[in-house]
């Protein structure tokens, strides 16, 4: 039996049907172990080297997740996780990667606008014991990215050891903000995973029907039951969902009102207050949080209508000293892009989510090559979700969602994008904006970000050529 037809049998017992219940559907059970803030919230090294040469390592190790116990881990220049990789627009970077483990791994940065050779892809394998080196100058705006690991079949299990960082770019338009830039004092990142820890360290990789891994316990930067002392009281988080497959609800326990002021690919254009929103799988966003001196209050996930979404659970406390210093609250507009408008004779690719292992009736195959699009294009992709929950990630571009079932998106889509979540049997359009970095023979992918989706077939593949040449570009890539 291969990988995928067993992934198929473990998961055909279940119907991919929403319910609003926490306790049926087939998601994990509530957590057993009261959820205790006491660890400080771990933050995660800086690495922003003068020459532009990140030396990033893969490697396997032990981590202390649980007070008194210790986790067979994996992580980036140490035990679990990886640094933060401080980046800025138009510098020149690059990345030593090396694997350091007994298997082949590749290292993908998520959101990252650059030549499909350098994507870190399933077709950028890296062997044990080997070095990949991509470099090229940063395309992006300000923003809050990630990376990690993205091989063909092997990505769920690899990021759920703990293969995964942040990047942050910055930009001459944020440097001149009025926002919370101090990393680690008033710019909080956060790396939110489900896991469920045992009392003797153990992280079993939990699976649930249709979903894979999904976990009772959230640990946010690798640490449990985490708190976070404030000496500000106006603060920036960086959420990245580092999950495998949970959405989470996020918001504060008194239900407090924030404001949004970036999505996945930067600032927005102008900041949406909210109490609470919705971050899928591989999503990101920026918040800024009002907070009093002395208070204490929880950041937390609620239970909604999805199966991955189940569970009230608690994130992280925060506490804010009784000196605490004031700060500056955001700016009612921001320097973020306006959306992406479609001409009126815009190219419309249509891609339909099948159970969890195909697209448009096809399982991901390495050799063939499913679209091909003209450098520079502004293009309308349609996604039909037919079944339960997924989330789609288009690699080496940016997008606007235009619409979802026919209705506008909700607030905190407004900004630009690389990942959207489709709930149960929903349909979201978007206007992707792609580059000019054109290759015939690399391609990028589009893919679920539930990553046992990705793992069992659903994913695609497309090349980005140099306008006219679309149709003259072979359809199946050269063996090796």
């Amino acid at each position: 039996m291969d990988r995928r037809t067993f992934l198929t049998l473990v998961g055909a017992g279940a119907a991919g049907v929403a319910l609003a219940s926490c306790t049926g559907g087939g998601g994990p059970p509530a957590p057993e172990r009261p959820w205790t803030p006491r660890t400080p919230v771990r933050i995660p090294d800086e690495l922003h080297p003068d020459d532009g040469t990140f030396p990033l390592t893969v490697q396997r190790g032990s981590t202390e997740i649980l007070p008194g116990t210790t986790t067979q881990t994996w992580g980036v220049n140490g035990s679990y996780l990886g640094p933060t990789l401080r980046l800025r627009t138009r510098d020149r970077v690059t990345m030593h990667v090396t694997n350091g483990v007994d298997e082949v791994t590749t290292m993908h940065w998520h959101g990252m606008l650059l030549p499909a050779r350098m994507d870190g892809g399933p077709h950028q394998p890296i062997e044990p014991g080997h070095t990949w080196s991509p470099s090229w100058t940063v395309d992006n705006r300000a923003s809050t990215l990630w990376y990690h690991p993205h091989p063909d079949g092997e990505t769920a299990r690899q990021v759920f050891n703990g293969v995964a960082g942040m990047i942050i770019i910055d930009d001459d338009d944020t440097d001149a903000l009025d926002l919370p830039h101090d990393y680690g004092i008033d710019d909080i990142p956060c790396i939110l995973q489900d896991r469920t820890i045992e009392d003797d360290g153990e992280m079993p990789f939990d699976t649930v029907p249709n979903f894979g891994q999904m976990g009772t316990d959230v640990l946010v930067n690798g640490t449990l039951g985490a708190y976070l002392e404030l000496t500000r009281t106006i603060v920036r988080f960086r959420l990245l969902n580092g999950s495998n497959a949970r959405l989470y609800n996020v918001g504060f326990a008194d239900d407090r009102e924030f404001t949004l002021i970036a999505t996945g690919q930067g600032l927005m254009s102008k900041p949406a207050r909210l109490s609470r929103f919705a971050l899928g799988p591989a999503e990101r966003a920026e918040i800024v949080v009002a907070f009093e001196p002395g208070e204490r209050v929880r950041m937390t996930t609620t239970s909604g209508s999805e199966r991955i979404d189940q569970g009230d659970l608690s994130i992280m406390e925060i506490r804010v000293g009784d000196d605490a210093q004031p700060g500056t609250p955001p700016p009612a507009e921001l320097p973020g892009p306006a959306p992406l408008v479609p001409s009126a004779g815009a190219r419309v690719r249509t891609f339909k989510l099948q159970g969890h292992d195909s697209i448009n009736g096809e399982e991901m195959d390495m050799s063939r090559i499913d679209e091909v699009v003209p450098a520079g294009a502004l293009e309308i992709w349609e996604v039909e979700n037919t079944v339960y929950s997924h989330n789609f990630h288009i690699h080496g571009c940016d997008f606007t969602v235009l619409d979802r079932n026919g209705k506008p998106p909700e607030p905190w889509e407004a900004g630009r994008k690389d990942t959207v979540h489709l709930p149960d049997k929903s349909v979201v359009r978007v206007a992707v904006q792609f580059r000019d970095y054109t290759d015939p023979a690399a391609p990028y992918m589009y893919h679920c970000h539930i990553l046992r989706h990705e793992d069992a077939g659903m994913m695609g593949q497309f090349l980005v050529v140099e306008p006219g040449t679309e149709d003259s570009v072979p359809r199946v890539l050269p063996a090796g």
